[in-house]
């Protein structure tokens, strides 16, 4: 956790005390197990808890918890920290928008000395000048003139007051450079922070705004940050892109978001089901119509990162993409990331094909049907493509197999795998065999994607040893009784090189000076060098013990293990000095080296 307290430090530097205290109580306030227990499944394991990590792919649980300390810790990836940490690492945030995020789940207001130190990040002041600009481009479109042809063309599409509020839309005025004088002007924002916000650009005649005469679309993230925009011309016949979204900024991913979720996510977790559209009416004409689980993909496929972040509100996903080739087409490349995180994918077969919004336009009542009688995505892409070709002839057959088993490969599922493998050998008329031996002759030319694999550096058993002592005593129910048991066995022959050896000493020390043992004032008493490995041997699993006479008698059987490694090692070194005296003939020395080495032999053999 040493590395959450540098950054801490870094941002601090300049806070009050003031500041500091409520970054403190935050973290104390707010239960580390309940909160990170909303991002993944955690289970109970002894003193702590676990969970398959979110952080890199695992079978086994090896992300560790613990209430006592507020800390976490995953044995795979080596990534740890507190609740900070982990919403930063999580939500890829920086520390005062966790801070600020944090502080209201815990029901705590920032002391105004914090919020006005200067230690806003960069990625901060875009996200508040982009919420200035939604504010002023809603206000243009509702509001003044410039925005009246705007207002008319959305009324004229059906969208209603309430709608147009709900979603914050605006109209970015044609003038060229209104946004950009009204955000240095009276915000006081530099033109370089404007252009780094995707808000203003710059030519040889001077500083524009980047959005003119569009109808905006402001694009809110899961934590209601104005990430960026969507803006759309109003001409039909301009010879301009329909749509123009904000490029890539140190806020904006266009692979990270979607539409509308910000306004979504409570429906979406009410249905236990996300409707996925491709463009912003879409999103809204749902809405609209009373269709609410609703984002919109700000690409043509999904991305991992979209998926990863889907898969916290809804296990179903269904698709409402266009049906044409290249929604189809985004359909089968979104199946690669889905099947990963185990959701269950569904399609919605829009009538005649049409996109959502105009479906919803000319026969609502066509399209609610549709969305109630989704269909299974594998079943849609069957049935699709069975019906576009002729599978009577062999190069149709050919056309089915090229198309499905592809598909069908990716299913993690052995059962519902074997389903569809059947299915294609039932319409292909061939046997079951015949499309296995397909499917694994096309596996074999996908090309092979070597994955990054992490480096781990080989502890030595004794380092091993050390940790799983240490985390034996302090998650013991008397770690006092237990850690005087382990250094009465090893206090003649512990070394002092390694981190973990040092806290032994630590230990001790601790445990000698107080009554019961504190691990809130132990773990403050330590050198910081040290409070990484504390948090870790909190976290580290340790067997269920069916009794403490169990418990004890593996601290005892484990000491002795260390023991007979740290005698072993102080004799080999023992061996070596020997013989650099024999070589020069210094007999005294050599008497007393082997008397130490005689007593680490007895010591050796002694059980």
């Amino acid at each position: 956790m040493s590395q959450i307290r540098i950054v801490l430090k870094s941002f601090l530097i300049h806070a009050t005390i003031a500041s500091m205290d409520q970054v403190a109580q935050i973290r104390e306030k707010l239960d580390i197990v309940a909160f990170i227990g909303e991002y993944v499944k955690v289970q109970r394991a002894g003193k702590n808890f676990r969970a398959l990590c979110p952080f890199h792919n695992e079978k086994s649980p090896s992300f560790m918890i613990s209430p006592e300390r507020q800390a976490w810790h995953c044995f795979g990836c080596k990534k740890g920290g507190d609740i900070y940490s982990f919403i930063m690492e999580y939500e890829r945030m920086e520390f005062p928008e966790a801070l600020r995020t944090l502080a209201k789940r815990a029901g705590i207001e920032l002391v105004s000395s914090y919020q006005q130190s200067g230690l806003n990040s960069q990625k901060e002041r875009i996200y508040q000048a982009n919420s200035f600009a939604k504010e002023y481009y809603h206000y243009v479109l509702t509001k003044l003139p410039a925005g009246k042809t705007a207002l008319a063309y959305l009324k004229d599409r059906g969208l209603t007051d309430q709608i147009i509020e709900t979603f914050h839309l605006g109209f970015s005025p044609a003038s060229g450079t209104a946004l950009f004088a009204y955000l240095t002007k009276k915000k006081q924002y530099t033109p370089a922070e404007l252009i780094e916000a995707g808000l203003a650009g710059q030519n040889s005649r001077g500083y524009f705004d980047f959005f003119r005469g569009r109808v905006m679309f402001p694009l809110i993230d899961h934590r209601d940050n104005v990430v960026g925009f969507s803006g759309r011309v109003l001409d039909p016949d301009a010879k301009v892109s329909k749509y123009v979204n904000t490029r890539e900024t140190l806020a904006y991913h266009k692979g990270e978001h979607f539409y509308g979720l910000s306004v979504a996510k409570d429906a979406i977790r009410r249905e236990e089901q996300i409707i996925i559209v491709e463009g912003e009416f879409d999103v809204i004409s749902c809405f609209q119509h009373g269709i609410s689980n609703v984002v919109g993909v700000k690409g043509t496929a999904l991305t991992e990162a979209q998926v990863h972040l889907l898969a916290r509100y809804a296990k179903k996903l269904t698709f409402c993409f266009d049906g044409d080739s290249a929604g189809q087409e985004a359909i089968k490349r979104s199946l690669i990331v889905v099947e990963k995180k185990d959701l269950t994918p569904t399609v919605i077969a829009i009538p005649g094909g049409k996109d959502p919004d105009e479906s919803l336009q000319k026969e609502p009542g066509l399209f609610k049907k549709a969305v109630r009688e989704d269909i299974g995505v594998y079943d849609y892409l069957f049935d699709q493509t069975v019906a576009s070709v002729n599978r009577e002839t062999p190069e149709g057959k050919q056309q089915i197999a090229a198309a499905l088993l592809p598909i069908f490969a990716q299913i993690k599922n052995a059962i519902i795998k074997e389903h569809y493998l059947k299915k294609v050998s039932s319409v292909l008329e061939t046997s079951y065999e015949s499309v296995e031996k397909e499917l694994a002759r096309l596996i074999q030319k996908q090309p092979i994607v070597n994955e990054k694999k992490q480096t781990t550096t080989k502890r030595s058993q004794e380092e091993i040893l050390e940790e799983y002592l240490l985390a034996l005593i302090i998650q013991s129910p008397h770690p006092k009784k237990s850690v005087e048991q382990a250094i009465a066995l090893l206090s003649e022959v512990l070394p002092k090189e390694r981190a973990y050896q040092k806290l032994f000493f630590h230990l001790l020390e601790h445990t000698t000076q107080a009554e019961h043992f504190d691990g809130e004032k132990f773990g403050a008493s330590l050198p910081k060098e040290l409070s990484t490995s504390f948090d870790t041997i909190s976290l580290v699993p340790i067997p269920a013990f069916t009794d403490e006479d169990k418990f004890i008698a593996e601290i005892a059987s484990v000491s002795r293990k260390l023991k007979h490694f740290y005698v072993q090692q102080k004799m080999r070194q023992l061996t070596t000095l020997i013989r650099e005296r024999e070589a020069v003939d210094d007999t005294e020395a050599i008497a007393r080296l082997q008397e130490e080495y005689s007593s680490l032999l007895h010591a050796l053999s002694d059980k």
